[in-house]
């Protein structure tokens, strides 16, 4: 039993996405800090801020460290964020006298939003690589089928005489757009977040930036002009464009559900769902779920907005609620691009 779709145990292969979403575990969260802790403290040690040995300690430590996870649930329930608890474990585990250079100057948002940028960049590459393909799928559709004639629809009622490549064109002039946008994100999205406790990093003197971008280097991430632990614009752009996704998919979905209409019969959706008291039905199940996942994510978008409100230097509740939101809807981007892709495979043109 579950509380969300996206890990229910039969729900999630309707709505969820297992390659997204395990990069949203427990386990990939906690191998994405150790990856930052020590990524720091070998960028600390290189400009002699630690000594080089403890640097090596905390390294060789990561490999094998494996937290308390119950204790982790009971300091997140006291600290509002695993973060305190998990250093304090760690620390431990590297020993005396090096245990005390881990987390070294850094501060608990530091470990997380690297964390989830680390995470997001493979995740990213997965959406894509889907969006692309999506993409040319339906250019390989309107090459093979785009000379059929099809009747356009205003307002629900029948318009003009069209051609299946007119329709396909303006689904995917968006689908062009949402990849611009993406590569243009990017570069702001995959960035180190390093501020230390109030964003300045005071421990490190004018040390400071170059503890940044030796950092950022080792993780092969960009450094931002200045720490962005209240300022959440560009992971709310990132929800801003997962929603955009979501919605013209859903469009596509919502087109085809109504070609497949018995009346109609535009199209037919190979192998859609049966249903238990109707045998002769063919519901259109996949183009369904590319309706429902665009509507969510036009939901959520909203809270990510709200999270943008932080109070002074850092919020507990604002971002809170961007731990709640964000990972479910790129988990939603990437189950409508994998269900949208499944949908083109299924779909037939019928000519008459």
């Amino acid at each position: 039993m579950s509380v969300s779709v996206f890990d229910h145990p039969w729900l999630a292969a309707l709505l969820g996405d297992e390659e997204v979403a395990r990069h949203f575990s427990a386990e990939a969260e906690l191998r994405a800090m150790l990856e930052f802790e020590v990524a720091l403290a070998m960028a600390e040690a290189e400009l002699g801020i630690i000594p080089m040995e403890s640097a090596q300690a905390i390294a060789a430590t990561a490999l094998t460290f494996q937290p308390d996870l119950p204790a982790l649930a009971k300091g997140t329930a006291r600290d509002g964020m695993v973060v305190p608890e998990w250093v304090r474990q760690l620390r431990q585990a590297v020993g005396t006298p090096h245990g005390v250079y881990v987390h070294f100057g850094s501060t608990s948002q530091d470990a997380l939003d690297t964390s989830l940028i680390l995470r997001l960049r493979p995740v990213l590459g997965i959406l894509a690589a889907r969006l692309n393909a999506f993409d040319s799928r339906l250019a390989a559709l309107a090459a093979d089928h785009g000379s059929i004639a099809a009747m356009a629809r205003t307002r629900m009622q029948r318009a003009l005489p069209i051609t299946w490549a007119d329709r396909i064109a303006a689904w995917r002039a968006p689908l062009t757009r949402h990849q611009k946008r993406l590569q243009e994100l990017m570069p702001r999205l995959l960035v180190v977040q390093f501020g230390g406790p109030v964003g300045t990093l005071d421990k490190f003197g004018d040390k400071g930036p170059s503890v940044a971008a030796a950092l950022a280097s080792r993780l092969d991430l960009a450094v931002p002009a200045i720490s962005w632990h209240s300022a959440r614009d560009t992971p709310t752009e990132l929800a801003s464009w997962l929603s955009l996704l979501t919605g013209s998919l859903g469009k596509i979905g919502q087109d085809v559900a109504l070609m497949a209409q018995n009346e109609i019969a535009d199209v037919t959706v190979t192998g859609a769902g049966q249903s238990s008291a109707m045998h002769h039905k063919q519901n259109p199940v996949l183009a369904e779920v590319l309706v429902t996942l665009a509507r969510f994510n036009a939901t959520q978008v909203s809270a990510m907005h709200h999270a943008l409100v932080h109070e002074q230097e850092r919020s507990g509740a604002a971002w809170t609620l961007e731990w709640v939101v964000l990972p479910q809807m790129i988990v939603a981007a990437g189950a409508s691009l994998a269900r949208g892709l499944a949908l083109l495979d299924a779909l037939r043109i019928n000519a008459e």
